[in-house]
């Protein structure tokens, strides 16, 4: 995992993540941003697969490929699928932290503006409330106020400060929002 120490700088405005670039030289690859306590939930996750899942799945499949013919063995053919899906999320949790970018929102600079990490809280023109933080796309929690840096609303936010307004597309329609507060926590 990599730290950036360009914390003024913030994520770029239009983040350019391409998948499946694999045979491009390193300096070419997109910055991927995680908070980290996005990075340490995904650190958990790949922990907990790997320790507990995986293993009581191998156990699982060795049992049941015990039982003989495994050509009609549901148990063995779905445990075999069940350890194809944890392989395949252990690789993809392991690429992503070990390509991310790490940012601690609380080590930012520049609180005046919002870049990547930012907690933000919006008025919109009833006068309703609501506070997002501004996070990598493999952390989004729509639910849990975490929103993504690539999100229309994200980009409409990066560099504002507060007093600032914003439109937004959306599918219920356009809404403006008013830029409230910015906390970096």
């Amino acid at each position: 995992m990599r730290r950036d120490s360009r914390h003024s700088e913030g994520a770029p405005e239009e983040p350019d993540d391409l998948e499946g670039e694999e045979d491009e030289e390193p300096a070419s690859k997109p910055r991927r941003y995680l908070t980290r306590a996005g990075a340490e939930r995904m650190h958990k996750e790949l922990l907990r697969l790997l320790n507990e899942e995986r293993p009581k799945v191998t156990a699982e499949v060795s049992a049941a490929a015990a039982q003989g013919d495994r050509s009609e063995n549901a148990e063995y053919i779905y445990g075999k699928k069940r350890l194809r899906e944890i392989d395949r999320r252990l690789r993809f949790l392991q690429k992503r932290l070990d390509t991310a970018t790490i940012v601690v929102p609380s080590e930012q600079t520049d609180t005046e503006h919002v870049y990547f990490g930012a907690t933000v809280t919006l008025e919109d023109e009833d006068g309703g409330r609501v506070t997002y933080q501004i996070v990598g796309s493999d952390e989004i929690d729509t639910a849990g106020g975490r929103i993504s840096v690539e999100s229309p609303l994200a980009r409409a936010l990066l560099r504002k400060k507060v007093g600032d307004t914003v439109e937004v597309i959306r599918p219920r329609g356009e809404i403006e929002y008013t830029l409230v507060q910015i906390r970096y926590v």
